[in-house]
């Protein structure tokens, strides 16, 4: 009797294991952030999303029995997510490129794409290729076939290269002059012409590549699956349905899937040639970028450094004020110590570069500087009016009482005493600044963190990227650490 209620048992847990296989939805990852036609939020329902991938996806869900499910995921992460299991795809414009090849699984490609050259209608005449464009600036998305199409473009033919985090903001710049033109997906600008008029797209290709799904390395099993029904879905017409119903389907679209079809190799960029890192041994893939590197942390520690000089100052003066000074004027002062404190930095660092450019169109590293120095600047002020107020009444008292003036008293007395105060938290704010300084790739400029970010996505892996950077981090802070702890010490001394 008990083995038969054990044998029962079995089988029921393995039914259920069985129907919990079957019935387990496809999850596929995307950032619809990056806006029609791949993936976007659905206008008339935002808890759904739609677009060509968020189609493709439903279509191979449906071919594998299973229910989709989308992951939002930042298109920078969908790689690295795929590969600790968040998803079982990542679908969302994501570019054939050797490193994709070499670390992970990838399906067939179900798109063809052109890297075409967008420039202001005035200058369409001008500038037609990238050799004519030398000394110019011309921006991308980061991370990009795109990108790295640029890259070599500097060194051949001498541009400036500028990346991106959207698909905005390059052609927004290139309007009001920021750039002299973009590199991107054909996809990419016919929408963005759709909606910003102002600037000519040349038809010519600079390069050609596909759209393809990612897959976490190994998973070869289910990208064959997916393979078969891409590949049926190419023949009975439902895949260009899709592309028709979103207007992206052209005349490369049928000579790739024939290709497909036929088993032809694809190769995962035609056109132009760059210097890809993904097959090369890790130690001269890292080798080839640790100047880059070096030089981002340069910038890092220039733009840090700059940044807390400024911050420093004005924190000085607010924490001034806001003791010191009349009813108004610790009312202003007070005001944008809560402004500040109260909005983020990565919203202050779009309005002053963003924002304002139609009336102050400031340079990337300068909208940097004083984006991270107005932000500190509230802190420091904090920290510094703490202090100020921490030194001892008595002292205060006897100042007056020996006649000095408020400011000789802050000069002589308050304020070196509220500086030995105050230098622990400074310390902590510089590290912590050093930090921050990565959210300044938003407004194009290349510092440690991104640099790192584009190293880890051009050899499929994190782990030497990232220990470099943070070896390189450490390096810039522990001896600012140290020069803070032997200046505490002798001021100790001193006291005693």
């Amino acid at each position: 009797m008990h083995r038969f209620v054990i044998a029962a048992v079995v089988a029921w847990v393995g039914l259920a294991t069985a129907e919990a296989q079957i019935t387990e939805p496809f999850r596929w990852a995307g950032d619809a952030e990056g806006g029609a036609p791949y993936v976007e939020a659905d206008p008339a329902d935002p808890s759904r999303v739609v677009g060509f991938d968020a189609d493709l996806a439903e279509l191979i869900a449906r071919g594998l029995g299973r229910e989709a499910r989308f992951v939002e995921v930042a298109f920078q992460s969908i790689d690295q997510s795929i590969a600790r299991g968040d998803a079982d795809i990542g679908l969302s414009g994501i570019e054939d490129t050797p490193a994709r090849r070499a670390g992970y699984a990838v399906t067939l490609p179900y798109y063809q794409f052109r890297e075409v050259l967008s420039v202001r209608a005035p200058d369409a005449g001008q500038f037609r290729t990238l050799a004519e464009l030398r000394g110019r600036r011309v921006g991308t998305l980061s991370g990009t076939i795109a990108y790295e199409i640029l890259l070599a473009a500097e060194r051949d033919h001498g541009i400036v290269a500028v990346s991106y985090e959207d698909d905005v903001h390059p052609y927004s710049d290139l309007l009001i002059g920021r750039l002299d033109a973009v590199l991107l997906d054909n996809v990419l600008a016919e929408r963005r012409a759709r909606t910003t008029p102002g600037f000519v797209t040349h038809p010519e290709a600079v390069a050609t590549s596909h759209y393809v799904g990612v897959l976490a390395p190994g998973n070869d099993a289910l990208r064959d699956r997916i393979n078969e029904i891409l590949k049926q879905a190419m023949k009975d017409g439902r895949l260009e349905a899709i592309f028709r119903k979103w207007n992206v389907w052209n005349d490369d679209q049928p000579r790739l899937f024939a290709s497909a079809l036929a088993g032809e190799p694809i190769p995962p960029i035609l056109g132009y040639a760059i210097e890809g890192v993904a097959a090369m041994p890790r130690g001269d893939a890292t080798r080839r970028y640790l100047p880059s590197l070096l030089r981002a942390a340069v910038i890092t520690l220039i733009l840090s450094c700059g940044a807390m000089l400024l911050a420093v100052a004005c924190g000085v003066v607010i924490a001034t004020g806001r003791i010191y000074g009349d009813k108004l004027t610790r009312a202003l002062l007070t005001g944008y110590v809560e402004l500040i404190r109260g909005t983020p930095l990565l919203l202050q660092l779009f309005v002053l570069y963003y924002g304002i450019a139609e009336a102050i169109r400031l340079p990337a590293f300068l909208a940097s500087l004083l984006g991270l120095a107005l932000n500190y600047a509230a802190y420091e002020s904090e920290i510094y009016r703490g202090a100020l107020l921490a030194v001892p009444v008595g002292q205060l008292e006897a100042s007056r009482t020996l006649g000095f003036t408020d400011f000789q008293t802050l000069r002589l007395i308050r304020g070196p005493q509220a500086f030995r105060l105050a230098l622990a938290p400074m310390t902590n704010d510089f590290v912590a600044m050093l930090k921050d300084s990565s959210l300044v790739s938003v407004l194009t400029v290349v510092e440690l963190t991104k640099q790192t970010q584009i190293f880890a996505t051009n050899i499929g892996s994190w782990v030497i990227p990232g220990a470099i950077c943070a070896a390189l981090y450490l390096a810039m802070s522990l001896p600012l650490a140290a020069l803070a702890r032997a200046l505490e010490r002798r001021w100790r001394m001193q006291t005693l």
